[in-house]
């Protein structure tokens, strides 16, 4: 049976603050109710990953990032047909255009959480920086699996996007 809630991290764990991603799927495993959320992780999102959209009720894509301008940012999805597919780094939102053409059916309800990183090299571990990032993102997951409904969802992301912080 397929879990409505999907939570699909990527990134490699020997590029320092690359592994946040997987990290904190590892998080989120040992310390949430996983009873209804499937974990998956991937080095990057390919086209396959469109097919675990699935019957999904809701999914939160996780990445690191170069970009965040806070530790975290949190951002609703809409597909987007870009290049992407062809290129080494597929992004998100092109994943879900992928599952519509393939699918014929909706979509669910996706986000985006990118943690902020800083260091991305070959053989480094995670930043001190990016530590602290990681915590303040799994309090965030924290809350969002102790809500999994879309306008809940949707009220932290804007709510983020406006204040910064909800602590």
């Amino acid at each position: 049976m397929t879990k409505s809630i999907l939570m699909l991290a990527c990134g490699n764990p020997s590029r320092g603050d690359d592994a946040l991603g997987p990290l904190l799927l590892d998080w989120i495993a040992k310390y949430c109710d996983v009873a209804t959320v499937e974990l998956l992780c991937d080095f990057q999102w390919q086209i396959e990953h469109a097919l675990d959209l699935r019957d999904r009720k809701l999914v939160l894509f996780i990445d690191a990032s170069e970009t965040c301008t806070r530790s975290f940012e949190l951002s609703e999805l809409k597909p987007v047909r870009d290049e992407s597919y062809t290129t080494h780094a597929m992004s998100a939102e092109t994943v879900m255009a992928i599952c519509c053409d393939i699918l014929q059916q909706s979509l669910p309800d996706c986000f985006l959480l990118s943690v902020k990183g800083e260091s991305f090299a070959l053989g480094e571990g995670l930043s001190d920086a990016a530590n602290d990032n990681l915590q303040q993102a799994a309090e965030l997951v924290e809350r969002l699996l102790n809500c999994p409904n879309v306008e809940r969802w949707r009220q932290y992301s804007i709510y983020l996007e406006t204040v910064g912080s909800y602590a």
